[in-house]
């Protein structure tokens, strides 16, 4: 992997990060809310399911692999 393929994933992970973060937020406002709107809660978390496993994706290919 060259230096720019990392920085560029290095710069997509911290994006998706911070947008998983955003919809922490998000879905903890929604539940705050006296009436939450259950459908647009339920795309939030599956969003965020989404953005975890692309994370977790990302953060395996800059890991370098280590054979014990």
């Amino acid at each position: 992997m060259t230096d720019d393929d990392e920085r560029e994933l290095e710069n997509e992970l911290a994006r998706l990060q911070q947008e998983h973060r955003d919809l922490d937020v998000a879905i903890d406002a929604l539940h705050q809310s006296p009436a939450p709107d259950l459908l647009r809660l339920q795309r939030l978390k599956k969003r965020k399911l989404q953005l975890r496993d692309r994370i977790a994706f990302i953060e395996d290919q800059i890991t370098p692999d280590i054979i014990a």
